[in-house]
């Protein structure tokens, strides 16, 4: 919170020019154009025919254009960016909701599939757009009292009415968590309101009632999160979830949680990887906030955290990027220490283990992506932003998935619905597990690994409990690195009842161009092998979403290993080695 209003020249005029001059060109080259319009009927199409991106898009291009502009009237003060301000406010004030599509109640409250203007409602895209404007008036309030007198007293009306009044009015917002579900929509709305407050809430009795409220919302949070640090709505959420806590924390007073701010760099593969499971990508952006952590762990003193986030700091290049939205670009302009930082080497732990979610990783070194890396997945098929995987495994060379988890499509009205797991990329089909007598896992809290014992870079798990028969006496994975030999190693062992002729597939999901071979496949500078000969087969999916493309490249590939001639009793031991360079 320590970003200084316009009027500390001192600040303002030697913030970082090299994130100005990227600025800058993209704010002068829109100048005098149309501002991005969400539509209506792009608005009316999630409940049409599911597309809510459309409408997402055009709302989130226009926060990012008033950031630019933001930034550059603060710089320097200039009347023609003050007037771009200015119309990026009134367009956001003027904007019939600041809901996203897929979260306004409009529907099921009214019967309407355009936003309610009466009835407004409260979830992350409200409290992104609170949370600008509460910025644009803390930095600019003096210039803007100056230039368009007027101006403020709209913007604290319109938070008043869109966000502070049916907040505090109404307690059945499913986000509080007060029906013991809590997930990542309560800190990212909780920090953003908590900024509206500090800057827009005038009256003391007003602003304090908010404030209990949300202190209360957080601690909340904070409660339900495990003693091991782990989120089970993977590294991407953490972004979006406890890091939004963890700055909440500092905001009022609080030392951040040092349980959670050692996560990214515990579930680091290398580079730009992660390990992602649920719904994120396994590619960090390249315009992740990096600054933000950066804070965190210099607040906390976690030298490790400081050091994964300055190995993503580079020296002459932004320091920020406006598509994280205005108030983490303020942030990150004004933060000495970020724009100074030197690259730094993440920490690599060479084991990390999460029992709550039990999630293992294992490298051969600590401090290096040399080699094969493991992770496995037991946990259970309830989730937040679930798939099912239970039992899925990635392994990656150099840092690099070459056996992977595809991560997530890009969002429709389809993927928090009724029909979430007809998609492909939440099946457990297309993860690294076994389809057995033809029976892909099934959704819900029951569907569990079961006698889950981890140690000594390995894991063993039944998985029996995942599926929907009960004709599977065990199927128990065992997946394993021996850091001698720098190999992976994945023992399937079932012990099926007799009866069925379904066909019983392992299936491994492949990134990359795959080379088969009698006995196996290379891919990605791996080469997986099996004994004896089985009959398998590939199936290419190609890739035309660009949350998936972005990450993969045109396709990936899933190996299909069909093992029904195995009997209803056996084992198969997949081994996974570098190829020889």
């Amino acid at each position: 919170m320590r970003v200084p209003p316009a009027g500390d020249r001192r600040t303002w005029e030697s913030v970082d020019r090299p994130t100005l001059r990227h600025l800058e060109e993209r704010a002068r080259a829109e100048l005098g154009t149309p501002w991005p319009t969400p539509l209506a009927h792009d608005f009316a199409r999630y409940f049409r025919d599911g597309d809510r991106d459309t409408y997402e898009q055009a709302v989130w291009a226009r926060q990012e254009r008033l950031a630019r502009a933001v930034v550059l009237a603060a710089a320097t003060l200039d009347p023609v960016w003050l007037d771009e301000v200015t119309d990026g406010v009134i367009l956001f004030c003027e904007q019939s909701t600041w809901c996203w599509p897929g979260h306004d109640h409009t529907f099921e409250r009214h019967g309407a599939v355009l936003p309610t203007v009466t009835d407004p409602c409260v979830d992350l895209g409200a409290g992104e757009y609170a949370a600008d404007l509460a910025w644009t008036d803390h930095v600019l309030g003096e210039q803007l009292d100056a230039h368009v007198p007027g101006l403020r007293a709209r913007i604290r009306h319109e938070v008043e009415h869109r966000v502070f009044v049916p907040f505090t009015e109404r307690r059945d917002w499913h986000w509080l968590g007060l029906d013991g579900r809590v997930h990542n929509w309560n800190p990212w709305i909780h920090s953003n309101l908590l900024v509206a407050v500090r800057f827009l809430a005038g009256d003391p009795a007003r602003r304090e009632r908010l404030l209990d409220l949300i202190t209360e919302g957080l601690d909340r949070y904070g409660a339900a999160m495990p003693a091991d640090g782990a989120i089970d709505e993977g590294y991407h959420y953490w972004w979006y979830g406890a890091c939004r806590y963890l700055e909440a924390q500092v905001l009022l007073g609080r030392d951040p949680d040092p349980r959670l701010l050692a996560f990214p760099h515990r579930v680091h593969l290398g580079g730009s990887w992660y390990l992602n499971h649920a719904d994120g990508p396994a590619r960090a952006s390249p315009h992740q906030p990096w600054h933000v952590l950066h804070r965190l762990a210099r607040l906390a003193g976690d030298r490790d955290a400081e050091a994964h986030a300055a190995a993503h700091r580079r020296p002459g290049e932004p320091v920020a990027h406006e598509s994280q939205g205005l108030g983490y670009l303020l942030q990150a302009l004004t933060d000495p220490d970020w724009v100074t930082a030197r690259p730094g080497t993440s920490p690599l732990p060479r084991d990390v283990w999460f029992p709550s979610t039990q999630v293992l990783v294992a490298r051969p070194a600590e401090g290096s992506t040399a080699g094969l890396t493991l992770v496995v997945k037991g946990g259970h098929n309830d989730e937040n932003h679930n798939h099912n995987d239970v039992g899925s495994f990635i392994v990656a060379r150099d840092g690099v998935p070459v056996l992977v988890d595809p991560g997530r499509p890009t969002y429709t009205a389809q993927t928090f619905g009724p029909r979430r797991y007809e998609l492909w990329t939440m099946q457990s089909g297309w993860h690294n597990t076994p389809t057995i007598r033809g029976t892909p896992q099934a959704p819900g809290r029951a569907f569990t690994a079961r006698d889950v014992v981890a140690g000594d870079s390995a894991i063993t798990m039944d998985l029996a409990a995942a599926y929907p028969r009960d004709d599977i006496r065990h199927w128990v994975r065992t997946a394993r690195l021996d850091r001698a030999t720098g190999t992976v190693t994945i023992r399937d062992s079932w012990d099926l009842l007799p009866g069925s002729s379904e066909p019983t597939t392992i299936h491994l999901i492949v990134a990359g161009d795959v080379e088969q071979s009698e006995h196996g496949f290379s891919a990605g500078g791996a080469v997986v092998s099996w004994p004896g000969r089985l009959p398998c087969s590939v199936v290419v999916r190609e890739l035309d979403d660009p949350m998936l493309s972005d990450v993969w490249g045109s396709r990936l590939t899933r190996i299909d290993i069909d093992v029904t001639p195995m009997g209803p009793v056996g084992t198969l031991e997949l081994t996974v080695k570098e190829h020889q360079r």
